[in-house]
Parts: C-alpha cells; structure tokens; sequence
C-alpha cells in the first residue's frame, strides 16, 4: 500500500492495513474441503488453519484431515506416494500421484495440479541428472489428491519416488510414506517439525518413513514405525525399490 500526502493509505491491500485479522477461506469448487488460514494475526499466530466440510446443514470440522485424504487411494497402484506435509503447525498425509508417459507429440508436456509446476520441473530435472531416468521424452502430470495445494519444499521426496514409480512401472508399499527436501545436487535435506510428521504417520498406521539422514538425531521415534534415513534421491530410490 501506498501513503499519501493527507495520510491516507491506497491500494489493493488497504483492507488488511485497516484491520486486525485477516482470514482466508480456501477451497476448490469441484471438492467439499474447506481451508480457512491465518495470514494476519496481531493477537496470535499465523501458523494454524483449520480443514472443514461442506454438508447440507453447513460446514464441519474435519477432525483428522489425513485419513479422509487417503481414504479413496488404491492399492497395488504405480506412481503414487504420500507425503507428510505440514499447514500450519498440523501434520497432513496426503496422496501425491504422477503419471509419466511417452511423449506423441513435440516438446514433453509438464502438468501440475496442486502443485508448484516450476518445482515439478525442477525435480525432474534432478532425477535426469542424479538419478539417471530418462524423462526428456517423457510427459509428466502429477497431482496432489484432496484438493489441497502444497507448497513447501519437504514435498520433494514424495514427488521423486511417485515419478520414479510411474516411470518404472514399479509400485511404492503402500505402509511407506516420505519426507524430505531435495537439492540440485540430488541430496535430500533436512525438513523441520520431523517428529510431529513422524508421529502422525505412525498414528495412521504407516510402518516405514523414509526421512532426510540430518534428521535422525535429538529425538526419537515411535516404535511401531521404521524411520529410514537418507542422504540423497539415488539412496532413497535403491531403499524404496529394492
């Protein structure tokens, strides 16, 4: 916004200036799931939302996000891998799946949906280099399940071993869920809140969690879930493959 001469303030965010709150309610209109998130709080955080669902009397609380978005996944399904993402301080499963295929026509196509087309790419790209799949030729259209958007970089892992997945026709346990940020120089690193992804992993019944390495230490894990720590995309595919 802009100050003028008589003190007043313009332009398109002159509303959130004037107040002490600002709430967005997010949504997709082909989905019944409702996000409303904090991003102006004068009085608290900004790092909580809260999930709902649209009934015909109203909206309601989702009270465990996760298991509705996994609910509907298929077994036995190639391209497919879940990723413990975090909105907010809350720990959220949810299904990522690629699709990768030959390419008929021209220049490969990348399509996204829920989410960020420039880091689909970028992961693609190190996996041609670091991990040494031949996706150039190839179409990719990944997407995350639900309806949800995510954004953060601890998705990378996930979306690495779903393309890997597709590419090579083989499938991901599906007790195995990922986390983990990826470098350009294929390393995975380290994600914060790890022990609250972990532990909402176990809750739902995951057995094997595969982890950056630098994250193993100053905690410790539930026991009826295998934290499985990595140190770059090669090592985690060699890990979820074979």
């Amino acid at each position: 916004a802009m100050s003028l001469r008589k003190g007043r303030l313009t332009g398109p965010k002159i509303l959130e200036h004037m107040v002490d709150t600002v709430l967005y309610f997010e949504g997709d209109m082909h989905h019944t799931y409702r996000i409303l998130r904090s991003v102006k709080n004068r009085f608290g955080s900004t790092n909580e939302i809260g999930i709902f669902e649209m009934h015909q009397d109203g909206l309601q609380e989702v009270a465990n996000p996760s298991e509705i978005f996994l609910e509907e996944r298929l077994a036995g399904a190639t391209g497919s891998a879940v990723v413990v993402s975090m909105e907010g301080t809350r720990p959220i499963l949810v299904e990522i799946q690629a699709l990768i295929s030959p390419t008929m026509y021209g220049n490969a196509k990348r399509t996204s949906s829920g989410l960020d087309h420039n880091r689909v790419s970028l992961i693609m790209a190190v996996l041609e280099k670091r991990a040494n799949l031949m996706l150039q030729n190839q179409d990719a259209y990944l997407k995350a399940t639900g309806g949800v958007k995510l954004d953060e970089p601890a998705i990378d892992l996930a979306m690495a071993v779903a393309i890997a997945s597709s590419y090579r026709d083989k499938e991901i346990s599906p007790t195995d869920c990922f986390v983990g940020e990826i470098g350009l120089t294929g390393e995975v690193r380290r994600v914060n809140r790890i022990e609250e992804r972990v532990k909402e992993a176990a809750k739902l019944g995951f057995k094997r969690i595969f982890v950056p390495r630098n994250n193993l230490q100053g905690w410790h894990a539930p026991k009826d879930i295998q934290v499985i720590g990595v140190t770059s995309i090669a090592e985690a595919l060699h890990k979820v493959f074979n």
